[in-house]
């Protein structure tokens, strides 16, 4: 059954930061979804999104390679959670995760992949070409919708600055790391894929990428109704589904 009753003519509204935040705190607080709940089905559909955009058949090397790259917060967390599905969905991926977070529910998260026997990189290569010969494609979940501007220019920066010169696709969670959330890039990094989670931002106007996805479906009804949220068709029992650009 479709999580949305009949067609959505409409096209998908594009949030604001205070929207996103508004969309999540309800979730939280009135429909007493749990945090771990949220970051393990977002991290689950962005690693959905990325077997659609690079089915394991497509890849260009033999082994089916993928690089994590998770900051410090909530998107990073969703990044460990994508990193674990991709395994199981037998893909390889590495983490790169630098500066691990504190809160037990991530640490969990990081357990988890470690006892999946996931690679953890000591230290990103600043050759790029390393990186180019060595995975698939790349999994930005350094900073999310939840990072305050500026943040790329701190202790995130290295990453980004390593990023950017990379040539291989780049999938990015929700927000591109270095983007602000509604005035979009501004030298941040120019990712291939974009996954969206609830709905799109304002910044993914911007996105100049070959696929965007959004992960919404889990939404309830009177939340995309209130919201005006107008999201997508999603075929059959999917979780994921691309969006044309915006007009």
């Amino acid at each position: 059954m479709s999580s949305v009753p009949g067609p959505s003519r409409e096209p998908p509204r594009y949030l604001s930061k205070a929207e996103a935040e508004a969309i999540e705190k309800e979730l939280l607080e009135d429909y007493r979804f749990g945090r771990q709940q949220l970051i393990e089905m977002w991290g689950h559909a962005c690693a959905v999104a990325v077997t659609k955009a690079f089915p394991l058949p497509s890849l260009p090397r033999k082994q089916p390679t993928v690089l994590v790259v998770c900051g410090p917060a909530q998107n990073g967390a969703i990044g460990l959670v994508c990193a674990r599905h991709l395994r199981v969905f037998d893909y390889e991926p590495t983490i790169f995760y630098p500066k691990r977070s504190l809160d037990p529910l991530y640490r969990d998260f990081t357990t988890q992949c470690e006892k999946m026997d996931i690679p953890f990189l000591s230290y990103l290569p600043t050759e790029v070409q390393l990186i180019n010969d060595a995975y698939n494609a790349v999994v930005d979940a350094v900073l999310g919708a939840e990072a305050e501007l500026g943040e790329g220019r701190g202790p995130c920066a290295g990453i980004l600055a390593t990023l950017k010169h990379v040539r291989i696709p780049i999938v990015s969670l929700d927000v591109p790391s270095g983007w602000d959330v509604e005035a979009g890039s501004s030298g941040g990094i120019s990712p291939d894929v974009l996954v969206s989670l609830m709905a799109p931002k304002q910044c993914a106007r911007r996105f100049l990428g070959r696929q965007h996805f959004v992960a919404g479906r889990f939404v309830p009804y009177d939340m995309q109704k209130k919201f005006e949220l107008n999201p997508p068709d999603y075929p059959g029992t999917e979780c994921v589904v691309a969006l044309r650009a915006p007009q």
